[in-house]
């Protein structure tokens, strides 16, 4: 009997785990054609737009945004159609202004989510289909905080770049053809917990090329070292990097099959070695259906994959999450030097993707004494009016970087301040009163 209830607590468990999850597609069975061949003129559905044959975006609406929970999976499934080699593919975010209907690009912030590699696949052998899933619990805090909604719109994008030209010769019924992959995109997420509204982002690198023969590709040519420096307003607490890279370049002796240190610094301060490479590859050889694949037909022991290869075909790039602790205000600088690498023939590159998260300090620092007030209305036009269980001695209403815009001083429980003046947006109420200090935010419309 008790093995009995300790089945029906385990399978009780298991529905209310599965209960408090939600899928919601983004992509379903997309196309990619030749991405170097003209924009293809095929429809797509209503919400999706095609930016370019290797390249879709759809913008995350306030019904999709509110499904979204602490938790985020990035569940993406690649089909084969007419591309048998492996490629780059990538889910990225984009910030897009509030309110515009479209954007360019090449002049919008954007953050790369996650990158992963296809195998070679042949379309008429089993299993065409490959999976991925990335945990970026990280980006539901972007998602979800109220003040980066003011300002942008989300756009997620799916891209993969594919080519047709090998399987139109290799692969039967590929004859002719320029489409070279499908794909499809699912969040999963948790539907019953909050997210903390406190969130700072900054992108600083996304996919931009690193090799040591190209002008602007590093800091000099001759050396594969990328400097990036940036300012910070404020405080950031609990930064953290978010890195991905991944070496290609499948010429003789090329980048795609060397493992190269990666050494990764912040202000002059190495914080970061690795080595990029999976132990073994063989967890993917199920996927590599293309008979001319990497694989060849038997295995490969763990030190002979680990001998040349950079990554796997049919697995994912690591999203390298880099804790930083507190950053101060001021001018930093990021660094990323890969000094073995040889580039043979000036051939072969290295994406990088970089961005900053962390919490503001001026929405996250709760270093006020616990005080009862309360406020209305909110959001405002014209004046707040602030209620206090003591006497106020001030109230100051502050910007999101901190700066005090208005100090009232009062020692009555209530008090009332005029926001007519302010532009629409995000503030902070700071109510000093005799029994300590409290901030609240705040909407002005």
């Amino acid at each position: 009997m008790r093995k009995f209830y300790l089945l029906l607590f385990f399978l009780f468990g298991l529905f209310q785990i599965s209960k408090a999850q939600t899928t919601i597609p983004i992509y379903d069975n997309v196309l990619f054609y030749d991405g170097y061949a003209a924009l293809v003129n095929h429809p797509t559905a209503p919400d999706v737009t095609r930016l370019r044959n290797d390249l879709f975006t759809k913008k995350l609406t306030p019904e999709v945004l509110s499904q979204i929970g602490s938790t985020l999976i990035l569940d993406i499934s690649i089909s084969a159609a007419c591309d048998n080699y492996d490629r780059i593919g990538n889910i990225n975010l984009a910030l897009v202004p509030k309110g515009s209907p479209f954007y360019s690009p090449a002049t919008t912030s954007r953050i790369e989510l996650a990158r992963f590699i296809t195998p070679f696949m042949n379309k008429n052998v089993a299993p065409n289909l490959v999976p991925y899933t990335f945990t970026v619990d990280n980006a539901t805090k972007i998602l979800k905080d109220e003040y980066l909604n003011t300002l942008y719109d989300f756009w997620i994008e799916f891209e993969l770049f594919g080519v047709p030209y090998a399987a139109n010769t290799q692969i039967a019924g590929c004859s002719g053809r320029n489409d070279v992959f499908y794909g499809t995109l699912n969040f999963v997420t948790n539907t019953d917990a909050t997210v903390p509204d406190d969130t700072f982002i900054l992108p600083l690198n996304f996919k931009k090329d690193l090799n040591n023969y190209a002008a602007g590709a590093s800091d000099a040519i001759g050396t594969t070292v990328r400097t990036i420096n940036f300012n910070l307003d404020s405080q950031i607490n609990n930064a953290k990097f978010y890195l991905i890279t991944s070496n290609h370049g499948a010429n003789s002796g090329g980048e795609e099959y060397n493992r190269r240190w990666h050494y990764i610094s912040l202000d002059s301060n190495q914080i970061l070695t690795y080595r990029p490479g999976e132990l073994t590859c063989e967890p993917y050889r199920i996927y590599n259906t293309q008979a001319n694949g990497i694989y060849g037909p038997t295995p490969r022991t763990p030190s002979q994959w680990q001998s040349f290869s950079n990554w796997c075909p049919g697995s994912v790039i690591p999203i390298r999450e880099i804790s930083l602790g507190n950053l101060s205000p001021g001018a930093h600088s990021f660094q990323i030097a890969v000094p073995d690498a040889v580039f043979v023939g000036a051939q072969g590159y290295i994406p990088v993707s970089l961005y900053l998260q962390g919490e503001n300090a001026v929405l996250g620092v709760q270093s006020f004494t616990r005080l009862d007030f309360d406020y209305y209305p909110n959001p405002a036009k014209n004046s707040i009016t602030v209620m206090a269980n003591s006497i106020i001695k001030s109230i100051q209403l502050c910007d999101v970087q901190g700066r005090v815009l208005l100090t009232q001083i009062t020692d009555m429980p209530q008090a009332t301040i005029d926001v007519s003046n302010y532009s629409n947006g995000i503030y902070f109420l700071k109510v000093d009163s005799i029994s300590g200090e409290k901030t609240k935010k705040i909407i002005k419309e």
